[in-house]
């Protein structure tokens, strides 16, 4: 994981979850490089929106300052994975992209996601403990 902030301000720039997300967002912006231009502010614009929410609610969430708060943008960055999935599913059926080009992506997406999945839990079950 490559760090931009050499002194360590960020936090969330420690989590996996977060430079995930970032590579899944470069791809979407690749793939959506060759959308017809009658989609620029339709399907390309919402499906790079979207791409672009998961990471930048992660690193919100963690700044929130409480596990609980973290865990819900967590949530809510895997919702906006599931737009992505789902936007490439229309793509693939209006035909602006062959399923093989979104192959890898899915991929990506289904790995992100049960690392999202597996962050909440393991947030979820630190904030149930009893406090000392």
């Amino acid at each position: 994981m490559k760090r931009l902030s050499a002194e360590g301000y960020f936090s969330f720039e420690d989590y996996e979850v977060y430079h995930l997300a970032l590579d899944l967002s470069a791809q979407v912006y690749r793939l959506t490089a060759g959308f017809p231009e009658v989609e620029r502010f339709g399907l390309t614009n919402q499906l790079r929106r979207a791409a672009n929410s998961i990471a930048l609610n992660i690193a919100e969430g963690r700044g929130r300052g409480t596990d609980r708060e973290f865990a819900r943008f967590l949530l809510i960055s895997r919702g906006s994975l599931f737009e992505v999935v789902s936007g490439f599913h229309l793509a693939v059926r209006l035909v602006f992209l062959q399923e093989g080009e979104v192959r890898e992506m899915f991929q990506k997406a289904h790995t992100l996601s049960g690392k999202l999945s597996a962050l909440v839990h393991k947030l979820s079950a630190l904030g149930s403990r009893p406090s000392a």
